[in-house]
Parts: C-alpha cells; sequence; structure tokens
C-alpha cells in the first residue's frame, strides 16, 4: 500500500531529489502525509507542437515540468490538485497512439505515453490516487473541467465564422469556455468562468450567446455545458486533422523550451508502492497472456520501490514492453 511509504526514508529522500530537481523554480513537496507515487515522461499536446514533459504523480498532486536537462533539472513547474483530476482515454489513430485526456477545472490538456502497458499504468496510479483521496475526503468528483484547447496547426481559419484565415497579422485566438480556435471578430466579448478565473476570459461569440442566458445562480454551468460542446469539437478535429485537441492555456508555450534536450533513450516510468492497483488492466489481458510464451508475459511486469531516487539515472526496466514499439509523437 501507498500509505506505508508515507513516513518512510526513501520516500522522503525521492521527494527531497524532486525538489532539487526543479531548484528554485519550483515550491516545496514535502508536506505532511504526501508520497511520491511514480514518475516519467509524458509526451504533452501543447498549443503549437507536442512536447516531453517530465511528471511526477503524489498521493494528492499530479506535477509536471519542462525538461532543460535530462533527469537532472526541470523547470516550469506546474501543480494539479489530484481532487480536480479526471481521466479520459483517447483512440488510436493513424499518427497518435497511447493517449488520454487530464482534466482539471482551470487546466485540461492531452498526454502520450510510449507504450500502451505505460498509458495503462499511468492511467491506473492516477485513477486510484484520486479514488483514495475523494473516499478519505468525502468530497465527490469534479463534474465540470476546463476546456482542452485545440492546436493552432489544427486550424487555418476560423472555427466559428468559416471564413477568416489566419496569417501572422490575422491571429489566432481561442475560446476559453470551448476551446475553439477563433478569429478576433468572432471572440470580442469576455464572460466570468468562476472555475478558471476570478477575471472575466475570453469566449467565442457562440459560447457568449449560451452563458449570457445561463443562470447566474448555475455555478460552473457554462463551463459543463463547454464540456459537452468540446467533446465534440475534439471529435471533429481529431478525425480531421493531425490530431486531438492540446492544452487549455499556452503557458508551455511561451518559453520555447530554451534549450531543447538531446534525445535520450526512453526510460520506463518509476512506480512506488503497491502495483495492485493495476489488477483489472492485468485480469483484462489475461487472455491475451495465456497466448503468449512465459518470457513475453514476465514483460508486462511493472518496476516498483527500491528503485533509484527522480534525478537519477533511471535505467529501464528489465521487463521489455514487447505490445506496442510507437513511441508517440516526436518532440
Amino acid at each position: 500500500m501507498v500509505d506505508r511509504l508515507v513516513n518512510s526514508e526513501a520516500n522522503s529522500r525521492r521527494i527531497a531529489s524532486v525538489e532539487s530537481c526543479f531548484g528554485s523554480s519550483g515550491v516545496p513537496l514535502g508536506v505532511s502525509g504526501r508520497v511520491l507515487v511514480g514518475e516519467g515522461v509524458l509526451t504533452k499536446m501543447c498549443r503549437k507542437r507536442p512536447k516531453s514533459r517530465q511528471f511526477f504523480l503524489f498521493n494528492d498532486i499530479l506535477v509536471y515540468g519542462n525538461i532543460v536537462i535530462g533527469k537532472k533539472k526541470y523547470n516550469k513547474q506546474h501543480i494539479m490538485p489530484l481532487e480536480e483530476v479526471s481521466l479520459e482515454t483517447i483512440e488510436d489513430n493513424q499518427q497518435y497512439r497511447n493517449g488520454w485526456y487530464i482534466r482539471t477545472t482551470t487546466k485540461s490538456f492531452v498526454v502520450y505515453a510510449a507504450t500502451s502497458t505505460e498509458k495503462q499504468e499511468w492511467m491506473a496510479h492516477i485513477n486510484k490516487c484520486v479514488e483514495d483521496l475523494l473516499r478519505k475526503s468525502g468530497k465527490k468528483p469534479v463534474e465540470n473541467h476546463a476546456a482542452v484547447w485545440v492546436p493552432d496547426s489544427d486550424a487555418s481559419i476560423c472555427m466559428h465564422c468559416k471564413k477568416t484565415q489566419f496569417t501572422f497579422v490575422q491571429r489566432r485566438h481561442h475560446c476559453r469556455n470551448c476551446g475553439a480556435v477563433v478569429c478576433a471578430g468572432c471572440s470580442t466579448k469576455k464572460f466570468l468562468l468562476p472555475q478558471q478565473s476570478t477575471k472575466a476570459l475570453r469566449v467565442c461569440d457562440g459560447c457568449h450567446e449560451r452563458l449570457k442566458h445561463t443562470p447566474s445562480g448555475d455555478a460552473g454551468a457554462g463551463v459543463g455545458t463547454a464540456g459537452k460542446d468540446e467533446h465534440k469539437l475534439n471529435n471533429t478535429i481529431s478525425s480531421n486533422s493531425s490530431g486531438p485537441a492540446g492544452d487549455s492555456s499556452n503557458d508551455d508555450d511561451t518559453d520555447e523550451d530554451t534549450a531543447s534536450p538531446a534525445p535520450e533513450a526512453h526510460d520506463e516510468p518509476r512506480f512506488y508502492g503497491d502495483n495492485s492497483v493495476l489488477s483489472a488492466f492485468e485480469e483484462s489481458a489475461g487472455a491475451a497472456a495465456q497466448s503468449t510464451t512465459p518470457a513475453a508475459a514476465a514483460s508486462s511486469s511493472i518496476s516498483t520501490s527500491n528503485s533509484p531516487g527522480p534525478g537519477q539515472n533511471l535505467s529501464s526496466s528489465a521487463a521489455a514492453v514487447a505490445t506496442t514499439t510507437s513511441a508517440g509523437p516526436n518532440c
């Protein structure tokens, strides 16, 4: 159980190592009762292009940052409370595989794992942490989440008027309610989306028309409407462009990855503690496992506990993943 790691020396050492890797660009992470559950690299769909990001899963928060020096230094730390997190899988297509949505009330985006097994590991561990946290707090799952932004590259013309073509002068804008890419003329108004910000945010004309008729006492109703519209929007984008939506904000693109790290051999994610959270996944894969050799079945085992802390040279697990060879989008 993860709980047994709360006061362990290994857990304290790992958290201290994460803090050291972020340095002055991060905030202290060593609080009472916090456990580092897992860590690894995922490809995050940002506004302009896919980028590699280092993720750290704790039992109460999900942290990620830009990779400055592989396994040694990260910046642009982002912290997402797990109480707000909701996951949704994404079907594979010809260009992108092993992806899923990570949604919160203030920020939502798409990530991709290197293999299908890693995707299952990440989703199972995150969902287990969310379930445990909600059960202990007695809170209900968050229903309204920020829309996932459509990547700039997926919209050459305004998605609202279908006329304005984007150029260096005619800039793209994102509706904060539905995530669509629209022109300035179709997003002249702002609306208060209390779950995202205390200030009024830019929305497209279509969303503004709907939101202004939403009862003011129905908190978050506008965001909930965005979720339904965004799901349809993202499905349309996925079937007609290079991939699904990206990030609900453009903050990850502001630094433009000042120094792109050199490509390195892929390291599998590391998860610490009990791996029983994957029992459902293992059971569903049982039929497939029966038709494989013992060596192939062993390749699905999960790396756990007593492994090097973050920031150290993490060697790949002896169990190589053989189910999928796709490494996802290049960054």
